[in-house]
């Protein structure tokens, strides 16, 4: 018997970018505004999930379409973490209002991770936010596993307090780190995700039996 044998892929990419206000999570636009092609010249590379053009920060891009998906899809509740800058000060209620859930039009959400923190220190935004000298605000770090549309924003908005700046500085264990807006670079895929990557690919793998040596079959 003679057993055919599988060619290793090749290895798959993974890039971390800070992507600056104003720049679309896609590669291209028929309205001529900044994309991701402005920064990134990479064939093959696609965004693992998005991050809404009016908000800024941490953005995983990888080649590998599973790998995408372990990353992006809500199926696997990857924390992501935002660092949130909101018009006025957000009592305890409010607080805990996001770390049991909301009520949004579009269903409740998941209890979320939320604490008032101090100003992080990043870089300055273009254009700056709209500041209201007669009402304060503050920064709360805020952590959720899901992914729905401008869910951050509608969040804040239902406890009273609309989101001024939105930057997103984590996905699982991915940190944005002292990355420049507009740069990149590129990351070692982790042995867990590996793995997981492993295990999906062999349950697509089946005998071929029709009587005759067994082959692999992809």
């Amino acid at each position: 018997m003679q057993a055919s044998v599988i060619r290793p892929s090749k290895k798959s990419r993974l890039l971390l970018f800070n992507k600056p206000y104003g720049v679309l999570t896609q590669f291209t636009d028929q309205e001529e505004r900044q994309t991701l092609k402005d920064f990134i010249n990479i064939p093959g590379i696609y965004p693992a999930g998005r991050l809404d053009r009016d908000s800024e920060g941490l953005l995983l891009l990888t080649d590998n379409g599973q790998l995408q998906n372990l990353i992006a899809s809500p199926e696997h509740k990857m924390p992501k973490t935002y660092w949130v800058q909101v018009e006025g000060i957000p009592d305890s209620q409010s607080l805990d209002h996001l770390r049991t859930g909301i009520v949004l039009n579009d269903g409740p959400t998941l209890p979320a991770w939320a604490e008032i923190i101090d100003a992080p220190d990043v870089w300055d935004r273009v254009p700056p936010i709209r500041e209201r000298k007669s009402i304060p605000d503050c920064w709360i770090q805020l952590t959720i596993k899901e992914g729905r549309n401008r869910q951050v924003r509608r969040m804040t908005a239902a406890i009273g307090h609309p989101t001024l700046r939105l930057i997103r500085c984590q996905i699982g264990s991915w940190k944005i780190d002292d990355l420049p807006p507009g740069h990149w670079r590129e990351l070692e895929i982790p042995a867990s995700l590996k793995d997981k990557l492993n295990t999906n690919r062999s349950k697509r793998v089946k005998w071929k039996t029709s009587g005759k040596p067994r082959h692999w079959k992809t």
